[in-house]
């Protein structure tokens, strides 16, 4: 659950104002790539729980994840913004 909660943490420092509707469908597929389908859930009902204002976009983000590939200038996008907030995740060598 710790790791859980730093991803959190990191999310909201990534994104201090939220995740943008247009960042939800790139974020969950690098999740997805990371951790498992029960993390990704927990990580999406934590942001919905704690007031993220598009909790309907995130939850048919992760459906979208597993029927639509993400483009790949959104996931650079959104791998970008995570590892300047210091995303651990993050590959920087692959940031474009």
């Amino acid at each position: 659950m710790a790791l859980l909660s730093d991803i959190i943490r990191w999310l909201r420092a990534g994104y201090p104002e939220g995740v943008p509707d247009v960042d939800y469908l790139p974020l969950f597929a690098l999740l997805g790539n990371q951790l498992s389908e029960d993390e990704v859930q927990a990580i999406a009902d934590e942001l919905a729980r704690s007031g993220e204002q598009h909790s309907a976009a995130i939850h048919d983000a992760i459906n979208a994840v597993t029927h639509e590939k993400p483009q790949e200038a959104d996931i650079a996008r959104v791998r970008a913004r995570l590892a300047a907030g210091g995303w651990p995740l993050a590959k920087p060598n692959m940031i474009t």
